[in-house]
């Protein structure tokens, strides 16, 4: 099934951002997605993932945050992303009111835009749950800088996607932080995955891979919504 996606373009303050929506035909949720630090919305992993998402009956928004908007390599600082990601959860919602829809509304990104959504959570941003591909919990090498302290006041679901080889989470500390949030917090492990979800001595694209992971994500909305 192919999805037609909308462009649109989403203000955050006094500039705009590109993101893109796309909505199969009764869709049961819709289902946010911020980029990671090095990729914008347009990388194979992020059109893999939310087209096989909308195969699965889910809503997307894809959006950009406004340093990659301009250009800029360094990331937003937390209080721009989080403005970003407000605006992108709004949009959302108006989209799903003009076509007569009122069902929930997911938040889910990629290593950095995971983190900014769970930190938009922690400071009042509604949302139906969280989502995150590869959770960067501490930079690769360094597992005493870990950053956790927000999530252990967030109640909702919360799925994290992570890869067994992923340097930026080792795995004994994320299962503990889980353990910690509780039981609406719930980590699947990609055996084999690295921070990106490849795996060695698979050829797959980066589109394959964000595809991929798609029915686990479906999966555990749907069970929740």
């Amino acid at each position: 099934m192919t999805v037609s996606e909308s462009p649109l373009t989403i203000a955050v303050g006094d500039v705009g951002v590109s993101a893109s929506y796309a909505r199969p035909e009764q869709p049961f949720a819709t289902l946010v997605l911020a980029h990671g630090a090095g990729a914008g919305m347009e990388h194979p992993f992020m059109r893999g993932f939310t087209d096989a998402l909308n195969d699965e009956g889910v809503a997307t928004l894809r959006f950009n945050f406004p340093y990659r908007e301009a250009g800029r390599k360094f990331p937003d600082r937390p209080p721009v992303a989080i403005a970003a990601w407000r605006a992108a959860m709004d949009e959302a919602a108006r989209q799903g009111a003009e076509h007569g829809e009122s069902g929930p509304i997911w938040a889910a990104g990629k290593s950095f835009g995971g983190r900014m959504a769970s930190m938009a959570v922690a400071e009042g941003m509604d949302t139906a749950g969280l989502v995150y591909l590869g959770y960067p919990l501490h930079p690769p090498g360094k597992p005493e800088k870990i950053r956790d302290e927000h999530l252990y006041g967030l109640t909702l679901p919360m799925l994290f996607l992570q890869g067994s080889r992923d340097t930026f989470a080792t795995p004994e500390l994320l299962e503990g932080v889980v353990s910690r949030i509780g039981t609406s917090a719930v980590v699947e492990w990609i055996e084999g995955g690295d921070h990106s979800f490849a795996i060695a001595g698979r050829k797959r694209s980066a589109e394959d891979i964000g595809a991929s992971l798609a029915p686990t994500v479906a999966d555990f909305m749907r069970a929740r919504s």
